[in-house]
């Protein structure tokens, strides 16, 4: 079975490929279908028809939808092809997508598609080349539509042009805004589509080929793939790129390398300056000029940013949660690597006022991630996430803690045997996660210790990046009634299982492929849906994710292509047989008055209406879909924007200051000083001190952390409630393993 953070892994691989929204070189290459790209193609589809767990809900007609889909793989900006392109496209190869890929391995639509693709792009740059020799006009009133991924293509050469004109203007005005003159904008836009030819001018065939097959393979699902070859037999190096240096896992859209996640304890989590979803812009060596990255192959990309321990690297981002695409931050990041100690689960000891006013010692436990460590010599050695949970349950215990919150917020998942381990921390015994195949034979994941590590009162908290085994997790405590769970409108909603497969071990006539010189012929490998979990409930976790019994206002519930269900061809979210467990949901009459004693919270304290003011700043920002190229109106918002953060800064400060006072616990050695970035003159323009902004970099904690600010007082609800009978669900106090629910 593989991990779910391994899922988000292999899929980042295969991204390298998306920065063919470039520019073509000049050159007449031929690609073919070799024949052992043949034998993988129709063994992939055989793959996908046989062992999906989707396979029935995809007929051989939608194979025709592999045509438009590769097309927005190679163009995802929709600014390169055509609508008359699409059109040619589908009526010549669409009909028979699935025959020649199923029976014949032929492949050759995708080096056809590329061959048009190729000209379209390369007259386009040149085009671009001679605009900029022009002047720019930033007094009209058009606008730019940033994110034209939904948008078709033009139409027509001229609705062409005028698109270009404008998305010219759209980028010449981000670099402006940059205070970059109007020159130094050209230039910088000029270099960026020459590095866009020159990369695409280096894609080969078994790309093509990688790329039109993992299309297919989305068909199914968004987590199927295929991987090249060379992909496969770089899998476990490529990994490691991506795992050490700074410790983020990158991947491409478009043209753009995104950070598809920050690796816990590795330096860039350290740093907490890189987030998930950010942007980097361009990639410069201490004491050398910048390089911008837009369009590159993500195997350079790596090998920029990786490097010597010890080592400086400066990345220029636009960070994810900008409300103008103009922005951009300097972050410098010590090379290091990633360190399982800062990786581990933590603790902390909470002073938080009750009743009265008397302070109540409340704990919190952060868990990373469903890690497991078997190099240990002895079991008291080992580093699991079940094990170190249950050792800080024990020093927590000891300092009196009266309550407890397990805080899983950006976990996206791990080891599913962990999950199951965890869950049975808090529970007497019982099931934890069923898993379905498609045959619908279903397995039930059991807690068999009768053993709880902690019997209190509980509260999970997650977001929208909580996935998978944190899911499991969640759920089942939610299932039992054993916890309140709180957080984001829902949380990330990844249901499903996945398995690697190299081509050679389904096809025998692949085993015996051999290159020019003898030696065996590399094969590549897909991965596909095998599995779905199932909360004991019966319950899917796919799709929906399991939704919080109290929701807390929050930005990442209003962005966008961060859940399971913006994903296209996501699998549905269904239900099974419960299975048998001694548990039932929270009462109404234990929950009804812990959500309305929070949203009485909500409505009154300052720091939910500073949260609001974020939230709806953004939520007009993101429905900005058209973005002015006038340079007055940019510089007008741009400035309203910096107002906005420097007021937005400035409240958080004086919120910092109603802080609960805490005591940290740690199972390994203290971590290292968090590495931050120097301030840029933007940054302190819109008002974020520097020594205020370093203090907290260098924080476990955050300041203002809302959230669990808000989980704390919660718990210290429910602790209430179980002081007074009356508001017994039963005859055991709420929240509690002897409750049931």
């Amino acid at each position: 079975m593989i991990r779910a953070s391994h899922f988000r892994r292999l899929t980042a691989l295969i991204c390298f490929i998306a920065a063919l929204a470039g520019a073509w070189a000049a050159q007449d290459r031929k690609f073919v279908t070799s024949d052992t790209l043949k034998a993988e193609a129709t063994t992939l589809v055989k793959l996908l028809e046989q062992a999906h767990y989707a396979r029935d809900s995809v007929r051989s007609t939608d194979y025709s939808q592999v045509v438009p889909d590769y097309m927005a793989e190679l163009d995802g900006q929709h600014l390169f092809f055509l609508g008359s392109d699409k059109a040619a496209f589908t009526e010549r190869y669409g009909k028979n997508v699935y025959y020649n890929t199923a029976f014949l391995g032929n492949i050759d639509a995708a080096y056809e598609i590329f061959a048009v693709y190729q000209s379209r792009v390369e007259s386009r740059v040149n085009w671009i080349f001679e605009e900029l020799k022009k002047d720019t006009d930033f007094t009209t009133q058009d606008t730019y539509r940033a994110d034209r991924t939904k948008s078709e293509w033009p139409a027509t050469a001229t609705a062409a042009d005028e698109l270009w004109r404008k998305r010219l203007k759209f980028e010449l005005l981000g670099e402006i805004l940059n205070k970059k003159s109007p020159e130094e904008a050209r230039k910088t836009i000029q270099k960026r589509y020459e590095r866009m030819l020159k990369n695409v001018a280096e894609i080969e065939g078994d790309n093509l080929a990688e790329l039109y097959l993992s299309t297919i393979s989305h068909l199914y699902d968004p987590h199927s793939t295929y991987f090249s070859a060379q992909t496969f037999e770089d899998f476990g190096i490529q990994m490691k790129l991506k795992l050490f240096g700074i410790g983020a896992l990158l991947g491409l859209e478009d043209d753009n390398c995104i950070v598809k996640e920050i690796i816990p304890g590795g330096p860039a989590d350290l740093g907490r300056v890189l987030k998930p979803n950010d942007k980097i812009i361009s990639v410069a060596q201490t004491g050398k000029e910048p390089v911008e990255i837009i369009g590159m192959k993500l195997r350079k990309i790596v090998d920029m940013i990786r490097g010597e321990k010890g080592t400086d690297v400066h990345l220029l981002v636009q960070p994810a949660d900008a409300t103008d695409p103009s922005v951009r931050k300097e972050i410098v990041i010590t090379r290091d690597m990633v360190k399982l100690n800062s990786a581990r689960a933590r603790a902390a000891v909470f002073q938080v006022p009750g009743a009265e006013g008397k302070e109540q010692s409340l704990g919190v436990i952060t868990l990373p991630a469903f890690y497991a460590d078997d190099d240990g010599d002895t079991d008291s050695e080992k580093s699991t996430a079940s094990k170190d949970v249950a050792r800080l349950i024990e020093q927590l215990k000891k300092q009196g803690v009266q309550g407890l919150v397990l805080d899983l917020r950006r976990n996206g998942g791990g080891y599913l045997t962990e999950a199951i381990e965890l869950a049975g921390l808090f529970i007497k015994k019982g099931p934890v996660v069923q898993v379905k195949n498609y045959n619908g034979e279903i397995q039930v994941d059991t807690d068999n210790n009768d053993t709880i590590a902690y019997t209190g009162p509980l509260a999970v908290l997650v977001d929208r990046f909580s996935a998978s085994a944190s899911e499991i997790v969640t759920g089942a405590l939610q299932n039992y009634g054993r916890a309140v769970i709180v957080g984001d409108t829902s949380t990330h909603g990844k249901g499903s299982v996945q398995s690697v497969v190299e081509m050679r071990q389904l096809n025998q006539a692949l085993r015996f492929t051999t290159n020019k010189d003898g030696t065996p012929a590399k094969t590549g490998a897909a991965k596909f849906t095998i599995q779905k979990y199932y909360l004991p409930s019966g319950d899917s976790t796919q799709l929906k994710g399991v939704i919080p019994d109290i929701v807390l206002p929050s930005v990442s519930s209003y962005m966008s292509g961060i859940g399971e269900s913006d994903l296209p061809h996501a699998l549905v979210w269904d239900k099974i047989p419960t299975s048998s467990f001694e548990g039932s949901p929270l009462d109404a009459k234990v929950l009804t008055p812990l959500r309305q004693s929070s949203l009485e919270r909500q409505a009154k304290l300052d720091e939910f209406a500073y949260l609001r003011k974020n939230i709806e700043w953004f939520k007009v920002r993101q429905e900005q879909k058209l973005i002015s190229v006038n340079l007055d109106e940019r510089q007008k918002q741009k400035e309203a924007d910096d107002a906005f953060r420097k007021q937005m800064n400035a409240e958080k400060k004086v919120l910092a200051k109603g802080d609960f006072t805490f005591k940290e616990f740690r199972l390994g050695p203290p971590p290292q000083p968090r590495i931050k970035a120097p301030k840029k003159d933007a940054d302190k323009e819109a008002g974020e001190d520097e020594e205020d902004a370093a203090e907290e970099e260098n924080d476990t904690y955050v300041k203002a952390d809302i959230h669990l600010r808000e989980t704390l007082r919660i718990v210290n609800d429910a602790i209430q409630l179980g002081a007074n009978r009356d508001l017994w669900a039963s005859n055991r106090p709420p929240l509690t393993a002897a409750s049931g629910g």
